[in-house]
């Protein structure tokens, strides 16, 4: 019973065999309900709907054959009545063994259906909490080459390979990112304005910093004296005097 209340909440059992509804909501649930996530959505709903067609496939073969060879069966003791009696209680007894042992056959595919639905809802909510747990500086990362470059946020594959890189994940990872927050970005760019404001005001920051830093490398190196007057050291006697 409780296989088969699993199967129907997951959407493989019940009388829509194209896991529909029940399909769609087990994978909202799964995902936290995010509309941001049609794709992850679709894909899950995708093999979903393959263990659910093969789990009616096999228990359609299952059930056709239990009922053929019952059939079988009664043919066999229709036979044997000729030669001796054969009473209603023997054939119910038969006819009880046959089902049972199929009705074993059907758990073990229960089973073995409900443990496929439950690796499959694993391995989703594993690779969203991968994507989700990014740490702060590989937000960080990623949201500032995203505003620094909105006119066009797509990164090439190279771009993608040094973010990757630089923030410890995958190259899908920081495609799903892009793939995700240009999404965000483009439903509610009144919400998003402060956050770019935000990065442009940082990015001009470190540029103002990087600026200031090379023209004081610049000084720090540089040959001439304050009271030089724009000679070189070498220029000048050991009075002072200009050579």
């Amino acid at each position: 019973m409780r296989l088969d209340n699993m199967l129907l909440a997951e959407g493989v059992s019940g009388p829509e065999k194209g896991g529909g509804a029940a399909a769609a909501a087990a994978a909202a649930a799964a995902s936290g309900g995010s509309s941001d996530n049609s794709i992850e959505h679709s894909d899950y709903r995708a093999k979903l709907s393959q263990i659910r067609q093969i789990y009616h496939t096999e228990l359609e073969k299952y059930e056709q054959a239990c009922n053929e060879f019952t059939t079988h069966v009664m043919n066999l003791l229709r036979e044997q009545s000729r030669t001796r009696p054969i009473s209603p209680k023997e054939i119910e007894r038969m006819v009880g063994i046959i089902h049972r042992k199929f009705s074993s056959i059907q758990m073990q595919l229960k089973q073995s259906t409900c443990e496929a639905v439950m690796i499959l809802r694993s391995r989703f909510l594993d690779a969203r909490r991968k994507r989700r747990n990014f740490s702060k500086q590989a937000t960080e990362i990623l949201n500032e080459y995203f505003y620094s470059h909105l006119s066009n946020p797509y990164p090439s594959e190279e771009a993608k390979e040094e973010l990757a890189k630089k923030c410890g994940i995958t190259v899908s990872q920081v495609s799903n990112w892009f793939g995700n927050k240009r999404i965000r970005y483009k439903k509610n760019i009144g919400k998003f304005q402060e956050e770019a404001n935000l990065y442009a005001a940082k990015t001009a920051v470190n540029a103002a910093h990087a600026v200031a830093a090379a023209v004081q490398n610049n000084q720090t190196s540089s040959p001439t004296t304050p009271n030089s007057g724009g000679y070189p050291s070498s220029c000048y006697q050991s009075d002072g005097r200009i050579q």
